[in-house]
């Protein structure tokens, strides 16, 4: 009874998150509402902004001054990790959870994702489970990350390969509030 109780609650908290919370206008009624019922670790400064998808309560730390933008999938089931100053594109999907394909009973498994301070993921990018960002990285829109990227490599591609190197004096710092975003 307690589990089917604990199902329940965990259901509609993603609910209400899902198809409500991510719906309402002001960053800061979300941003409690994703700090104290789902329990995000949002540093000050963040934004999430409308749109954005969680899978699980908790498993999500999101780093100071870090802006997730809308439509964004955050998968804390095997714990996602966005470190400061941060640019995550509209529509990226941050997957911490998979089926093994080799599994006879479809089983699931899971592995964290860790994103360095100053990475940049573009439109429509997708990370899938295990994977390291490292600091300064930018990830093309539409790459399929399949492997961890270096400090300051610019990847795209399906999977993404290496394309580029970014300059390594980043000096910027974001707090990006767009009104009734």
């Amino acid at each position: 009874m307690r589990k089917r109780l604990a199902d329940w609650r965990l259901a509609t908290v993603l609910y209400l998150a899902n198809w409500w919370i991510n719906r309402v206008p002001f960053h800061a009624l979300r941003n409690a509402y994703y700090r104290g019922v789902c329990r995000m670790r949002l540093a000050p400064g963040s934004s999430v902004h409308m749109g954005a998808w969680l899978t699980t309560m908790g498993g999500v730390d999101i780093g100071p001054g870090s802006t997730i933008d809308q439509g964004v999938r955050l998968d804390g089931r095997g714990g996602l990790t966005i470190g400061a100053s941060v640019s995550i594109g509209p529509e990226v999907a941050l997957l911490t959870a998979e089926h093994d394909p080799q599994s006879a009973d479809f089983a699931g498994r899971t592995a964290p994702i860790a994103i360095g301070d100053h990475a940049w993921l573009g439109m429509r990018a997708m990370v899938l489970p295990g994977v390291t960002i490292g600091e300064g990285a930018v990830v093309a829109a539409g790459a399929v990350v399949t492997k961890d990227v270096p400090p300051y490599a610019i990847v795209g591609g399906v999977p993404a390969k290496v394309i580029g190197e970014r300059q390594r004096e980043l000096a910027y710092a974001f707090e990006y509030f767009r009104p009734l975003y």
